[in-house]
């Protein structure tokens, strides 16, 4: 890629100017978790790539129409927005199935297909740097995913038969994948609700602490309301026991992570599938935000498409993930659109702490080039009633055929650029945090949030 040749300074002001843009809102509400979260980001290049999609995309925009491999298709696919070495892990999907693929889709939209490659490939570049291998190594490593995505997206525009292109489960995944697998296996539904939850008066009810906040009746109803919104966004397929969504009990809850700081988020707990107290539920209801990426897709109809964020981020995840979560739905609360998921005691990320030999790197590398290929492949609609009315897989093997030989290269040279850039950006931001320039955080105490909306909380 071609880095435009600023000084420090120059590249720190840029930085500001779009954390400004991506955090502003959240600095506003809650500058408390917002100083939480930028205190994860300044702990190492990657955390700070991770919590930067705003960055990236902003860096990327120019090449929304004439770059690589993009044509009028190719630049207006499903993608995940976000994607990067720890973007993967497992998920029970509705056929009750135990599958390794993508997850998070809180920065999907509809844009360019090299997005999501160029953001995974910068990713392991630092990752590749942070476990102390070369260049030639990490270029290697790049080349693997690239060719692994190019097989896998050949033989799926190709009509190859699902069984020669199965799905990463128990039965086929292999290494870390199933390893994965395998934890995620272990896990209850009575285990996570005996972490989350408490039986009295022969009913299960959330257990106080642990970060939850009860809220007040008014708060209760506002969220009950927003449930029953959610309930009109489900699958028929999902709603055949209606006894199943029978609220038990509510809470409240506050995000610090490195993609929620400062967002109230809600608990619901559900009766569930059955009568029996293992089987309850929980859902959660979160704020959705406003993608990076789609601050540089300045299309108004896919703007126009999403009624909200909450919707848009449904629509996405439905679109780039086979057999989706089936509590999966999204709603609206106090004028903001919201995203609705089961809190799953099967959701595992792939751990990456205790992969260090560079044979078994390739391996996890190739199996998520070929996990990519799927997701973007997943999202096939030729009703022309969707916004991605074509074989996306089609569409992209084309244009990749049109120049076979450069693809890898162009990721394993983007790589090894943006990589350098993040990591230059990364010691840029430290400094600026360090020196008490970024706006909004200046005086704010250095500690976890640990208030509430105060119409929503029982103080």
């Amino acid at each position: 890629m071609s880095v435009p040749q600023l000084s420090a300074e120059q590249r720190g002001q840029e930085i500001l100017s779009v954390l400004d843009t991506g955090f502003g809102e959240l600095l506003a509400a809650d500058p408390a978790a917002v100083l939480v979260t930028f205190r994860r980001m300044a702990a190492s290049a990657s955390a700070f790539y991770r919590g930067t999609p705003c960055l990236f995309f902003h860096d990327l925009a120019g090449e929304k129409r004439g770059g690589p491999y993009l044509d009028d298709r190719t630049s207006r696919v499903w993608i995940h927005g976000d994607l990067h070495v720890e973007s993967f892990g497992t998920s029970m999907d509705a056929t009750g199935r135990l599958v390794f693929r993508a997850t998070g889709f809180d920065e999907a939209y509809v844009g360019p297909f090299t997005w999501d490659l160029k953001r995974f490939a910068a990713s392991l570049a630092l990752l590749g740097y942070e476990k102390a291998l070369s260049d030639e190594q990490i270029g290697e490593l790049v080349g693997l995913y690239a060719t692994a995505y190019r097989e896998r997206i050949h033989a799926l525009a190709t009509g190859a038969k699902s069984d020669e292109v199965p799905p990463f489960t128990l039965d086929t995944a292999q290494g870390p994948l199933l390893d994965t697998l395998r934890d995620a296996r272990s896990g209850t539904r009575s285990g996570l609700l005996d972490s989350l939850t408490e039986i009295r008066d022969f009913e299960r009810r959330f257990a106080p602490g642990g970060g939850s906040v009860e809220l007040d009746a008014a708060g209760r109803y506002k969220v009950l309301a927003a449930f029953d919104g959610y309930l009109e966004t489900l699958p028929e397929s999902s709603l055949t026991r209606p006894d199943s969504y029978r609220v038990k009990d509510v809470v409240g809850r506050r995000g610090i992570a490195l993609d929620s700081a400062g967002l109230p988020s809600y608990d619901i707990l559900l009766e569930g599938p059955s009568d029996a107290l293992e089987d309850d539920v929980v859902i959660s209801i979160r704020r959705a935000r406003t993608p990076a990426v789609s601050r540089h897709i300045t299309d108004a109809a896919i703007r126009d498409r999403f009624q909200h964020q909450g919707h848009r981020t449904v629509v996405s995840q439905r679109a780039l993930q086979a057999h989706a979560d089936p509590w999966l739905g999204w709603t609206e609360l106090d004028g903001s659109g919201q995203l609705v998921a089961e809190v799953s005691p099967y959701a595992v990320d792939l751990d990456w702490s205790d992969i260090d030999d560079p044979e078994e790197i390739a391996a996890v590398v190739a199996d998520l080039g070929r996990a990519t290929a799927a997701m973007h492949a997943a999202a096939e609609d030729r009703s022309g009633e969707s916004l991605v009315p074509f074989s996306t897989e089609r569409a992209i093997d084309a244009a990749i055929a049109a120049d076979e030989d450069g693809f890898a290269e162009v990721l394993v040279d983007f790589a090894h650029a943006y990589g350098a850039r993040a990591r230059a950006d990364h010691r840029i931001f430290v400094d600026l945090f360090r020196s008490g320039r970024i706006p909004g955080l200046r005086s704010v105490p250095d500690r976890a949030p640990t208030t509430f909306p105060s119409h929503l909380a029982t103080l």
